[in-house]
């Protein structure tokens, strides 16, 4: 058997020692935004380190735990911080909580995270719904022998952030009174903040946003099948966009300051997604 997936399957044997719960929706919370888990009906919850063989977050403000429950009674499944492939980890480690997701019966995987504005027509506390992705600048977790019980070798990414789900999206939004950009994210390695020539660069690629996330969880999850829809909230713009420097710190206000909208925004969307 493919270590990934033996690995993988391990992990799900642990997670189903503690809870049976089946979610329709998994959610990864980003930096800053990780109490939306804490205000939902909760069912059950698993520390990461509770796991056996599961990558444990080792950012600040990351708490590292799995929380099941429900949104209006939408059974979802929340990543109360994620693993970076800056941590250290290998690619298959940080995809495998979004795969480990879906075996447990999560069929739509929302993502979220926090990340610098490229376009300049955005500013900080600003929504993005994500259209598109370029993942060109991080190895692609499906590198190696293809898994096949969770897809197949050369998946399709045309429609990677789903049409149908971005429309309900931006209905909920309308509905709430949200306003709500639209681009495409660029996921680099980090931890470091890009340059000014680095940011740029990033604007002559095409891309509105750019953190260290999202894209490698978003490329295993459209692998295995499961319906893929995502929000970058823009904390800060990038570096050479405004003159300032940039610090994890601001990241974390701006998140804060903007908290409550992106509750109503993702408690309106995953009410709209259920059955989608």
């Amino acid at each position: 058997m493919n270590d990934v997936y033996e690995k993988l399957l391990s992990c799900l044997k642990s997670v189903r020692e503690k809870t049976d719960f089946v979610p329709e929706v998994a959610l990864i919370l980003g930096s800053g935004l990780g109490e939306y888990a804490e205000e939902i009906e909760v069912a059950a919850t698993i520390d990461y380190k509770d796991i056996e063989g599961f990558p444990v977050s080792t950012v600040a403000g990351h708490k590292g735990r799995f929380i099941f429950g429900y949104v209006n009674k939408v059974p979802v499944v929340i990543m109360q911080g994620r693993v970076h492939y800056y941590e250290g980890y290998p690619m298959t480690d940080v995809v495998l909580p979004t795969r480990l997701m879906g075996l447990m019966g999560a069929k739509i995987l929302f993502l979220t995270n926090a990340s610098g504005g490229v376009n300049k027509e955005f500013k900080p506390g600003d929504f993005m719904l994500l259209k598109d992705h370029i993942a060109t600048f991080v190895p692609s977790p499906l590198i190696g022998a293809n898994i096949g019980e969770l897809g197949t070798r050369f998946p399709d990414m045309s429609d990677i952030y789903r049409k149908e789900l971005r429309a309900v999206i931006k209905e909920a939004a309308k509905e709430e009174g949200i306003e709500l950009q639209e681009g495409v994210y660029l996921q680099l390695t980090g931890p470091a903040y890009e340059s000014p020539a680095e940011v740029q660069m990033c604007r002559i690629l095409g891309a509105d946003a750019v953190g260290m996330s999202t894209a490698c969880e978003a490329v295993a999850a459209n692998h295995m099948g499961m319906k893929v829809c995502g929000i970058s909230c823009i904390t800060n713009m990038a570096c050479g966009i405004i003159d300032q420097p940039l610090s994890h710190v601001e990241v974390q206000e701006t998140a804060d300051r903007v908290a409550p909208l992106f509750k109503k925004l993702i408690t309106a969307s995953i009410t709209k997604l259920a059955g989608k």
